[in-house]
C-alpha cells in the first residue's frame, strides 16, 4: 500500500492510512482541535491522491479500530454482504467515485454495491468528491421507510415537526403542533425533545400527541427524544410510542459515554415491535452530529468524517424509519463556519444513503458559530435538490427549549414550492381533507390554527 505521493517537487509521506484519511478531508476545525487536519491545502490534494489510489480491499485490511477491539467495528464488519464486496474489493477509491458518478449508475445499483461497503470505504470516497457530486450521487437514491406511513419517495420532501417547549407544557406544545400542522410540517414524525428526562414528562408528552394525533386522524407518527432507557420505561407503563429514538456515536466507548450499547438498542428495538403503537416495519430513531466522538474523548484519532460514517454503519443493522444529523448544534469546535456546516451536511447526508438509510438532516447552527440563516437556506435548497429524506422545522426557525436556530415551518413549504416537491402521500391527503393543501400547495388556510378548534 502506497502512502506517499510527489507534487510539484515535493514529496508527501504519510505514516499511515488512518493519517492519509484525516488529512484528505476537507477543512474541519474539530480535525484541526483534534491535532489531525492537513497543514496545508498542498498537503490535503497530496493525501487525496494517495487516497484515490487506495483499494478498498486495503481499507479492511488496514482498520482504524479493530473489530476485536469494538464493538461498531464488529457490527460494521459483520454487514458486509461477501459476494458484493468480493465483485469490488480490488477498486480504488477513484474508480468507486466513477462508478458512484457514472450516469449509468442508477440509485438501485448503488443500494446493491453499499452492501459490499464498510463505512471507512464510505467515507473514502466521499472525501474525493465536490458538494456537487455529493448531491448529484445522493439524489439518485431513493429509501423508503416505513413507521405508520412511509417516507423516503422520490420527489417528497418530508419534515420533522418539533414543537419544543421550554418546560415541557403540554398545551404550549400543541399550540406549537397546531401551527406546524397548519403549514403541512410533520409529515415524517411529530418529535419533541423534552426538557425533563422524567418517565412521567415522556409518557405525557407521548399521551398527548398520540390522542391528537388519533382525534384528528393524522397519518403520520409520534415520538419523544428523551434517553432510550427512559423511553422503554414510559412504553412499559402503557405510553403510546409509534418508535424509539436514540443519539448514537461512532466508536463503543463514545456510545457508552451515551449511556447506550449495543445489548441495549437490540433491546429497545425488541420491546418497540412488541409493544409500539405502529405498524413499522421501521420503529427506531437515530439521531448524529459530526464531532460527538472527539466531544467523548473516544475518537482514536480517527477523523470526524470517517467517525459519522461510521454512525451509519451501527444504524444500518437495526434499519431504521428516520436518521437524522444534527449538523450544525454542536458548534464552533467541530465546524467553524458556514462553508463547512454545508460541506458536511452534504457529506453526512450522502453518507447515510450510501449506507441504505432514509437520512434527512437538522438544518441548523448555534448562535456562537460563524454562520446565519441564509447559509440554513442555501444548505436546505442543496439538500432538497440532493433527494433528502427529511428536514426539521421549528416556529419561526428558532427553538426556544434547544436554543438554536433551525428552519422554520415556512421554510419548508417555500422549499417544497420553489423545488417541485410534495409531502408523503397520505400527509398530503389529509392536508387536502382539511382545506389546508390543494395541488400540491398550500391554500389560503395555511396558518389558520382555528381549523383544530
Amino acid at each position: 500500500m502506497k502512502l506517499q505521493t510527489k507534487l510539484l517537487g515535493q514529496v508527501y509521506q504519510f505514516k499511515s492510512l488512518k493519517e492519509v484519511f484525516a488529512k484528505a478531508n476537507e477543512e474541519k476545525s474539530g480535525d484541526r482541535l483534534a491535532g489531525l487536519a492537513a497543514e496545508t491545502v498542498q498537503e490535503r490534494i497530496a493525501a487525496k491522491h494517495v487516497l484515490s489510489e487506495i483499494t478498498l480491499k486495503d481499507i479492511r485490511d488496514y482498520p482504524f479500530l479493530s473489530p476485536d477491539e469494538d464493538a461498531v467495528s464488529r457490527l460494521i464488519d459483520e454487514q458486509i454482504n461477501e459476494t458484493v464486496y468480493m465483485a469490488v474489493r480490488n477498486w480504488t477509491v477513484s474508480e468507486l467515485r466513477e462508478h458512484i458518478l457514472a450516469d449509468d449508475t442508477l440509485g438501485s445499483d448503488l443500494r446493491k454495491l453499499s452492501t459490499g461497503l464498510n463505512s471507512e470505504m464510505i467515507a473514502a470516497v466521499t472525501k474525493l468528491m465536490s458538494n456537487l457530486d455529493l448531491v448529484f450521487a445522493a439524489s439518485k437514491m431513493e429509501i423508503i421507510t416505513c413507521c405508520n406511513t412511509p417516507v423516503g419517495q422520490k420527489g417528497v420532501l418530508a419534515s420533522r415537526l418539533q414543537p419544543n417547549h421550554p418546560t415541557d407544557n403540554v398545551e404550549g406544545m400543541l399550540a406549537s403542533l397546531r401551527e406546524g400542522l397548519s403549514y403541512g410540517i410533520g409529515d415524517a414524525v411529530i418529535g419533541i425533545n423534552p426538557v425533563d428526562d422524567s418517565v412521567e414528562s415522556v409518557k405525557r408528552l407521548l399521551h398527548a400527541t398520540h390522542d391528537f394525533m388519533q382525534d384528528w386522524k393524522i397519518p403520520t407518527q409520534n415520538c419523544v427524544l428523551a434517553h432510550v432507557t427512559t423511553q422503554m420505561k414510559a412504553i412499559e407503563e402503557g405510553a403510546p410510542a409509534d418508535m424509539i429514538f436514540q443519539s448514537i456515536a461512532g466508536t463503543e466507548a463514545a456510545n457508552k459515554s451515551f449511556g447506550i450499547s449495543q445489548s441495549l438498542l437490540d433491546e429497545a428495538h425488541d420491546m418497540i415491535n412488541s409493544l409500539g403503537t405502529s405498524k413499522g416495519p421501521n420503529r427506531l430513531y437515530f439521531e448524529t452530529g459530526q464531532g460527538s466522538e472527539l466531544s467523548a474523548e473516544a475518537h482514536y484519532d480517527i477523523d470526524q468524517v470517517t467517525l459519522e460514517a461510521r454512525n451509519y454503519g451501527f444504524a444500518r443493522k437495526y434499519e431504521p424509519f428516520l436518521l437524522n444529523t444534527v449538523v450544525g448544534f454542536i458548534g464552533p469546535e467541530y465546524l467553524y463556519d458556514n462553508k463547512q456546516v454545508i460541506r458536511a451536511g452534504l457529506e453526512d447526508h450522502f453518507m447515510g444513503k450510501m449506507h441504505n438509510i432514509s437520512m434527512g438532516v437538522d438544518i441548523c447552527y448555534t448562535n456562537h458559530i460563524k454562520a446565519d440563516q441564509n447559509d440554513m437556506e442555501n444548505l436546505g435548497v442543496l439538500l432538497t435538490a440532493a433527494g433528502v429524506n427529511f428536514i426539521i422545522a421549528t416556529p419561526m426557525g428558532d427553538d426556544c427549549m434547544l436554543n438554536y436556530q433551525s428552519m422554520s415551518y415556512h421554510d419548508v413549504a417555500t422549499l417544497r414550492q420553489t423545488m417541485s416537491k410534495r409531502t408523503s402521500p397520505h400527509f398530503e391527503g389529509w392536508l387536502e381533507s382539511m382545506g389546508l393543501m390543494e395541488k400540491g400547495k398550500l391554500t389560503g388556510l395555511a396558518g389558520d390554527l382555528t381549523l383544530f378548534h
